[in-house]
């Protein structure tokens, strides 16, 4: 049964079945044991607490008692834990590198429906333990713990405050020139305990909160990336003409924007925004930026425009943070809505992507659809997805049919035709591709979309 609960980058299912406190007693006790024996078989960073491992939650009626057992599985290895209560996602990230402890354990199911729940892990400074990088061996030690309960070892518990030093932390990122008003949907998340808590009281910045209570369920699914759930937003943006509006997921570390129109911002065009303005500043001058490569053109001519350099990566938490280490890449950011800083421990932030597109609106006197419009470049079809059984075989015949184009295989098919390209990759899970499209014109994309269409099939409208 507990298998079924471990997924390609954290652990995630609906509760009480098959995601319940025993299933999480195991996984605190065998993430502890795990991180025990890597940290044995030599470390590669040194870490100042080697027996600390730090665990937080979202607002979720089951988080409590779900991070509750967590915590007994951790201690019943001999670790301690440092219980942060209720926080963002991001707040880990941050509190992992200030202890600088072994690891951490967010309780959370994200975007995900109200009945589920789950655990993102990381190890020390953060870096993602997904199925490559440890999490196939936490599964393994889950799965060979028999009945859970007193080992005869018992770490200690202890509960911190940590929303002084994260709040510095975040602000470091915000600098406002003059007054900005911007209306914040919190989804019922954590949103409406961490923009508060984190930029309550800031000068020239004016909030207007909706959907910040935290009822333990949401008025609308805590995923922004579906425009479908933007509508309070944007009818509280119709009514009070703010700056800009934005839309946290349901653990806020992702973040959507919309200009003072109500047109929702494509987080690769927010991207090339944000890569212009870190790589302006004289000590990140030349830096890489780094960006999925799902994302617009427009991103790598905009860093190269700016004197740095492009790095295009896979799809997925883990390549980006790794990449930004490797390349000390200042910034990085996904289609996804996750945004990566060099000065946030390589790590994603919905709480710093706020401050960063804040303080650059800040620094000009033009609404923010007209500091967009350099980057609606290239016309784009967003992600589409075909229902397809033999993925590989499609892919053949993909690479087949655009061989005189530039190819590559870095995560599906990339297809670079000149003035027009594609990439279509397999969902994990399904038997689907999911292809993107960008052309030089709404009529060329239109035209090579009814040609991919004729390898691919017609779109397929599932959830």
């Amino acid at each position: 049964m507990i298998e079924k609960i471990f997924k390609a980058y954290d652990v995630r299912a609906t509760y009480p079945t098959p995601l319940n406190e025993e299933a999480a007693w195991k996984v605190g006790h065998a993430t502890a044991q795990f991180l025990i024996r890597s940290r044995q078989q030599g470390a590669s960073v040194a870490v100042k607490d080697e027996n600390t491992i730090v665990v937080g939650r979202d607002m979720r009626p089951h988080s409590p008692s779900l991070a509750t057992a967590l915590c007994d599985g951790i201690r019943s290895t001999g670790m301690n834990v440092v219980d942060v209560g209720m926080v963002d996602t991001s707040f880990i990230y941050f509190a992992i590198n200030h202890l600088d402890c072994v690891g951490g354990v967010m309780t959370t199911a994200s975007h995900n429906p109200i009945e589920y729940n789950g655990f993102k892990i990381s190890g020390p400074k953060a870096k993602p333990i997904g199925a490559a990088s440890g999490l196939d061996d936490i599964k393994r030690i889950a799965m060979q713990l028999g009945k859970i309960g007193a080992t005869g070892q018992q770490g200690k518990l202890t509960e911190q405050d940590l929303w002084k030093p994260y709040r510095e932390h975040v602000l470091q990122f915000l600098n406002l020139k003059r007054k900005i008003r911007i209306v914040v949907d919190g989804s019922n998340g954590m949103a409406g305990k961490m923009v508060p808590a984190v930029f309550g009281g800031v000068e020239n910045l004016e909030i207007i909160p909706i959907l910040f209570e935290i009822t333990g369920s949401f008025t609308h699914d805590p995923n922004p990336l579906v425009e479908a759930n933007l509508a309070a937003l944007k009818a509280k943006m119709a009514e009070i003409k703010p700056d800009l509006g934005a839309c946290f997921d349901g653990d806020a570390d992702r973040c959507i924007f919309l200009d003072e129109t109500g047109k929702s911002l494509g987080c690769d065009l927010l991207t090339a925004l944000l890569a212009k303005d870190f790589l302006a500043r004289p000590e990140n001058k030349g830096s890489t930026v780094v960006y999925d490569l799902r994302s617009s053109h427009v991103v790598a001519d905009t860093v190269k425009a700016f004197g740095g350099i492009p790095r295009r990566d896979r799809v997925g938490h883990a390549f980006i943070k790794k990449t930004l280490a490797e390349t000390r890449a200042v910034f990085g950011g996904e289609l996804s809505g996750h945004f990566y800083f060099r000065d946030n421990f390589n790590a994603d932030s919905g709480a710093i992507a706020f401050a960063c597109l804040l303080t650059v609106l800040s620094g000009q006197e033009k609404p923010l659809s007209e500091l967009m419009t350099p980057y609606y470049k290239y016309s784009q079809s967003g992600e589409i997805n075909f229902q397809v059984e033999d993925k590989d075989g499609k892919i053949r015949e993909l690479a087949d049919k655009y061989k005189t184009g530039d190819v590559d295989y870095l995560d599906g098919i990339t297809c670079d035709m000149g003035d027009w390209w594609f990439n279509v990759r397999k969902s994990n899970t399904e038997p689907l591709l999911r292809l993107n499209l960008e052309a030089s014109s709404p009529t060329q994309l239109s035209e090579k979309l009814n040609e991919l269409q004729g390898v691919l099939g017609e779109p397929h409208h599932g959830h």
